[in-house]
C-alpha cells in the first residue's frame, strides 16, 4: 500500500523497505481542455545535488538530452511529448546503491517546454503527480499528488530523494517556478 504524501511531508524510503536499492520515479500529468489549442510538452528532469544543493557537473543534470548520469545511477527512460494516456508520462530510474557518495540529494522537476512562447503554465495542467516504485516488484511505495495549487508557474520541483546517514528518504516539495527550466537550473547552480 503506497504512502500518500502532502506537500512538505518527508518519509523514509529504504529503512522501511529493507533491501530496496532500485526505484522508479514516475511522473504524470494531464492537460486541461481549455489549453489554447497549442500542444503541451512537459518534461521530467533529475538534478543530482551536493550537500550545498548544487549540481557540480552538467552531466549530473539528467533529462531527455542527457539520459544517464556519469555514475550510471540515474536514467531518464525517454521523452513523452504529449502526456496522453493513463499511467506515468515519464520515468526516471534510480539505483540508490550506485549513487556517488558526493551526491546528497536528487531533486525531480517537471517543466513545460517552450512555456513562454506557447503562453502555457501549470494552471492549464491537472492531475500532476510523482510516485516512487520498487523497480523489482513494480509496487508503488510513495505517491504525491500535486493538486491544483499552481497558476502562472512553468516549472515545478515535485520532490526529492535525499540521504540521511545510510538511508534514503523522500520529501514532497511541490515548489513552483515562473521562469521555467532556466529558473530551476539557475537555482541548482547550472548555466543555461
Amino acid at each position: 500500500m503506497a504512502i500518500n504524501l502532502q506537500k512538505g511531508q518527508k518519509v523514509d524510503l529504504t529503512k522501511g523497505n529493507p533491501g530496496l536499492t532500485k526505484v522508479i520515479i514516475g511522473l504524470g500529468w494531464d492537460v486541461n481542455k481549455y489549453d489554447g489549442g497549442k500542444e503541451f510538452d512537459l518534461d521530467a528532469a533529475a538534478f543530482m545535488l551536493n550537500a550545498e544543493g548544487k549540481v557540480t557537473d552538467d552531466k549530473n543534470f539528467v533529462f531527455y538530452n542527457n539520459p544517464k548520469s556519469p555514475d550510471g545511477s540515474v536514467t531518464h527512460t525517454g521523452d513523452n511529448r504529449s502526456g496522453v494516456g493513463d499511467g506515468d508520462d515519464e520515468q526516471i530510474k534510480v539505483d540508490l546503491a550506485a549513487v556517488t557518495s558526493s551526491i546528497a540529494k536528487i531533486s525531480f522537476g517537471i517543466t513545460i517546454h517552450e512555456a513562454k512562447e506557447r503562453n502555457q503554465n501549470f494552471g492549464q495542467v491537472s492531475n500532476a503527480y510523482v510516485r516512487v516504485l520498487n523497480e523489482a516488484s513494480g509496487e508503488e511505495l510513495i505517491r504525491y499528488d500535486l493538486g491544483e495549487d499552481f497558476s502562472v508557474e512553468t516549472a515545478v520541483v515535485v520532490g526529492e530523494l535525499y540521504r540521511n546517514n545510510a538511508e534514503w528518504k523522500f520529501n514532497a516539495i511541490g515548489s513552483g517556478y515562473q521562469n521555467g527550466l532556466a529558473g530551476l537550473c539557475k537555482d541548482f547552480g547550472l548555466e543555461v
